[in-house]
């Protein structure tokens, strides 16, 4: 199927928008789903969501340390 005048079908949804309603458990009752399918094709690994917040920390240490020292000429400031 092509789209023939673009406006019109433009209009077309944004009319279409109006009228149909937000079912919110539906929706997230898909949205459920497909994470699970997700997660069962290997998609999405499972893990904890704070697995690697650790190493984050550090690397933000080492990070914002590196930047003070530039600011201050090379010394190292704690």
């Amino acid at each position: 199927m092509m789209i023939k005048d673009r406006k019109k079908f433009e209009e077309f949804e944004r009319e279409l928008l109006k009228r149909e309603r937000v079912d919110f458990v539906k929706n997230f009752y898909i949205l459920e789903e497909m994470y699970k399918e997700a997660v069962e094709l290997g998609v999405f690994p499972v893990r904890p969501v704070l697995s690697g917040l650790e190493v984050d920390i550090k690397i933000a240490r080492v990070v914002n340390s590196v930047s003070k020292v530039a600011k201050k000429g090379g010394k190292r400031v704690k």
